[in-house]
């Protein structure tokens, strides 16, 4: 839930430098559920294809011809893109969450840690994509340990980080409308290799690893597509943690579903952005890398 930028805790590589030098491992971690499958979209329970949670997309299906592990690229794509002062991710009201919204996928954001609460309006017949809890490992970054071993490629360093992370995510919740979505462990996503240009300002505001130019990354997490609701309000909740570090991540969305287009630009009279990032996040972010 970087829902913000969530960048992988930076202690996790700390404790897993030796696991870095081998290739990434065999079978998926141990908390994802069993009769698991590996697909160019990342793990997913055989049991998710029963679609436990009506109105959500599968783990395996691909919306508009992509996996989850592709929305999750874009998702990370849009995320980074706005100033530290307008993005979403840091937003306490919902105001910025307009900016960047075109087709037929509208992106809500996570947030940085604690509790927020944001109103949003999305247009009528657009999917809503959103993480549960997620990160982007990118690289380089200043650290000078934060490379791959001999012989790995700079993909499976990447992705291990990532595996690292999400081992540690505690339990998570979904409600829609107030009906706890289920199967919540299938929904990890992790992507291939690919590149993501954050906005500099992120480096001094937020993540030290963001240089503002094209740097490789993996997208991780555990994601959610939602079918288009019906016009009117609803209700979206979901919260994970980090239960090893204190970390907790809490958002609610009141959403109201309207047949005008989204302007795809931010609110005026937006509200102040959510200042400091949570500072235990930060120290995470630190020492991770």
């Amino acid at each position: 839930m970087r829902l913000v930028r969530f960048q992988i805790p930076l202690v996790l590589l700390l404790l897993a430098l030796v696991a870095f030098v081998a290739p990434a491992p065999s079978s998926p971690p141990s908390d994802v559920g069993a009769d698991r499958t590996w697909t160019l979209g990342g793990w997913y329970d055989q049991e998710a294809t029963k679609n436990p949670s009506p109105g959500v997309f599968p783990p395996h299906a691909r919306p508009h011809g992509l996996a989850y592990a592709d929305w999750g690229v874009r998702w990370w794509r849009w995320a980074l893109s706005f100033p530290a002062s307008s993005n979403p991710i840091l937003d306490p009201t919902g105001s910025f969450n307009q900016q960047g919204q075109s087709g037929d996928v509208f992106f809500l954001a996570g947030n940085a840690g604690g509790s927020v609460e944001r109103s949003v309006t999305i247009p009528n017949g657009a999917m809503i994509f959103f993480p549960i809890l997620a990160a982007d490992v990118t690289y380089p970054c200043p650290d000078p340990s934060f490379v791959p071993g001999p012989g790995q490629t700079l993909e499976d360093f990447l992705q291990t980080a990532g595996d690292q992370l999400m081992r540690s995510v505690g339990p998570m919740r979904v409600e829609l409308d107030g009906r706890p979505l289920s199967g919540l462990a299938a929904y990890r996503a992790q992507s291939g290799i690919s590149t993501i240009i954050g906005d500099p300002s992120h480096t001094a505001a937020f993540d030290a690893c963001i240089t503002g130019s094209e740097q490789s990354f993996v997208s991780d997490g555990y994601w959610m597509m939602l079918q288009p609701l019906e016009t009117g309000p609803h209700t979206l909740h979901f919260a994970a943690g980090i239960p090893a570090f204190g970390l907790s991540f809490d958002v609610t969305y009141r959403i109201e579903v309207t047949d005008v287009a989204s302007s795809g630009s931010a609110v005026a009279g937006a509200s102040p952005l959510q200042t400091p990032v949570e500072p235990k996040w930060r120290r995470l972010k630190v020492m991770y890398r």
